[in-house]
């Protein structure tokens, strides 16, 4: 059994409203030395490698479920 942590995130060059607003919100508790915020998707996931292809299934599921490949980035780490 493999524990997985994927790291989901938008790209660089996209506008993170939400970031944005958490920002607004930091600096009007008085931190105001918080220069920028993203916001991303933390996932756990716990799999069976049976097939030896964990990473390639992995990466297959960010792909195609976990990460939206037009607007976002993933990384992943595979705990075993």
């Amino acid at each position: 059994m493999a524990k997985v942590n994927v790291y989901v995130t938008l790209k660089p060059s996209l506008l993170d409203v939400q970031g944005k607003v958490v920002q607004g919100a930091l600096e009007n508790l008085g931190y105001s030395n918080v220069t920028g915020v993203r916001i991303g998707k933390y996932i756990e996931l716990e799999i069976e490698d049976s097939n030896n292809r964990l990473e390639q299934d992995v990466d297959e599921m960010c792909r195609k479920l976990l990460a939206n490949p037009n607007t976002e980035t993933y990384r992943f780490e595979i705990e075993r």
